[in-house]
């Protein structure tokens, strides 16, 4: 390293610790960001390609070396890595991207692992669209923090696939959606899409942070907050001028640049996924039901799922044109060999009248509810994910997506769901559902009513109630972290807090 890149990075490095004594509101705001980005994590990671039951291939001896470097590092460390990255972007350093850094090398390592993972099946089709396109490839990790890198992923704005597109931003970049298909979810066509979307951008900004704003809130938003802050044109000085969500992510890009970039050095594995090395690509040329590929080629049908998420109804529409159908390379091969008797087996059943209403399209499954058992309704509310409604009423969370046709995990505010209690436990579990339904969540805005703490020599005891998390529990308690509560308490996982559980916090600060 040169004399005069030594002496950069130390004046860096002085700068950028001088940021991270901010304001205490920049910190909140910060944390608030990750409280709805993490919620969002655990619900975009739930893939139905990767198979949680699968053998784990990393060692314990791995897994204790991972634990080791779960620390602090200096944030030089930081500096020179992110400097070090040989790209047309620029990676600075401040305390928003440190955070964002933590959050995935720290606090949301599974998820992590879990999208390292995926990236080898997807990244190859990013960066050669990204390639053609003369794009920096380091934008392939947008879908980390669009969407986790599911492919069937819907935000509750209506934006779907790898690349999050609303519908009128698809439609207006060449992808189809309509009632059989849905090309956002198609990551080769999305990527294309993206890619020219992107491109767009760049030319109105010239600033890939402002385009990586704008993709996210649009550039009539990034416009306005330029035109507010007097003409100014870099991502920092119209940063609280932007919509909130829009503020961590070009820190959440940056962080996943990073972590991608270093997971070896902070002891980070790829976890194995259920989808072939090899794929290949056939033209179908007339209406084709997954069914029919699966039968005939005795194939596993959620494999041709995995393959082709942009078919809503397992259903290739080719009336009128060809519809492409992705395979693994050695299934493409077979397919070739007895492909007439693919497209005629059982066609008068899957195609009635040459029609695509087939019959057999996916429904919703029928509930049974469990003997002896009483139902409870629970109205969902901001910030709730199914594996927390499963704890609070004491039930398995594959048993609640089972009873309200749950896919992937994902539930929306005001959603009604049912949820099957011991018939004896009714009037308890009925207070639990009124309990939840009327908190008010600290995030929105509103009082937080909270037990008075009770005193205890050096500790402060504090009861964790309904809708508490560690930074709303940390804001009552002046010069508190959440690091410090959860070492205080021996917490690993901030996940796992519970209304009743008890927590001590110094009394001296």
């Amino acid at each position: 390293m040169t004399g005069k890149r030594m002496i950069w990075l130390g004046l860096l490095g002085l700068f950028f610790m001088g940021l991270q004594a901010e304001e205490p509101e920049v910190a909140e705001a910060v944390e608030e960001d990750f409280q709805a980005y993490m919620s969002s994590l655990d619900s975009m990671i739930n893939v139905w390609h990767v198979r949680p039951k699968m053998e784990s291939l990393v060692l314990d001896s791995i897994n204790e070396r991972a634990e080791q470097l779960i620390e602090e590092l200096p944030d030089s460390v930081y500096i020179a890595r992110l400097a070090a990255i040989s790209s047309p972007m620029q990676f600075p350093f401040n305390s928003r991207v440190k955070s964002y850094i933590k959050l995935y090398t720290q606090r949301r390592r599974d998820q992590v692992e879990t999208m390292l993972g995926l990236s080898h099946f997807y990244f190859p089709v990013f960066e050669e669209a990204l390639d053609a396109a003369g794009l920096p490839h380091e934008l392939k990790y947008l879908p980390v923090i669009e969407s986790a890198l599911n492919p069937r992923a819907l935000s509750r704005a209506g934006a779907s696939g790898l690349w999050q597109f609303m519908y009128y931003t698809g439609k207006r970049y060449g992808l189809e959606v309509d009632s059989y298909v849905d090309e956002r979810r198609d990551p080769v066509q999305a990527s294309r899409a993206a890619v020219a979307f992107l491109s767009d951008l760049y030319d109105i900004y010239g600033d890939w942070q402002l385009v990586i704003a704008a993709y996210n809130c649009g550039p009539g938003n990034v416009n306005k907050a330029i035109r507010r802050s007097g003409g100014k044109r870099d991502f920092w000085e119209i940063y609280y001028r932007l919509p909130r969500e829009t503020r961590g992510y070009v820190p959440a890009f940056i962080a996943a640049t990073y972590t991608f970039t270093y997971a070896r050095e902070h002891g980070l594995q790829a976890r194995p996924i259920n989808l072939p090395v090899a794929t290949d690509t056939i033209m179908v040329t007339q209406p084709l039901h997954f069914e029919q590929v699966a039968a005939v080629l005795q194939l596993p049908l959620e494999n041709l799922r995995e393959l082709n998420p942009q078919y809503r109804r397992d259903l290739v529409p080719a009336k009128t044109k060809a519809y492409p159908l992705r395979l693994s390379f050695e299934q493409s091969s077979a397919f070739a060999g007895v492909e007439d008797s693919i497209y005629a087996h059982r066609r008068l059943q899957y195609f009635p009248d040459n029609q695509l209403a087939a019959p057999v399209a996916v429904t919703a499954h029928p509930v049974v509810a469990p003997s002896g058992s009483a139902a409870i309704h629970y109205t969902v509310k901001s910030g709730d994910v199914v594996g927390l409604i499963a704890e609070w009423f004491n039930v398995r969370a594959s048993d609640l997506r089972y009873w309200n046709n749950i896919n992937r995990n994902i539930i929306r505010v005001g959603q009604k769901l049912v949820v099957y209690v011991p018939k004896a436990q009714e009037a308890h579990y009925r207070s639990v559902a009124q309990q939840h339904g009327s908190r008010q969540l600290a995030a929105s805005g509103a009082a937080h009513a909270t037990a008075a703490p009770e005193v205890d020599g050096a500790y402060i005891y504090y009861t964790v109630r309904s809708g508490d998390n560690l930074w709303t529990i940390a804001r009552q308690f002046p010069g508190v972290s959440n690091d410090d509560i959860m070492r205080w308490n021996n917490i690993s996982d901030a996940r796992k807090l519970k209304p009743g559980q008890r927590l001590k916090i110094k009394s001296d600060n």
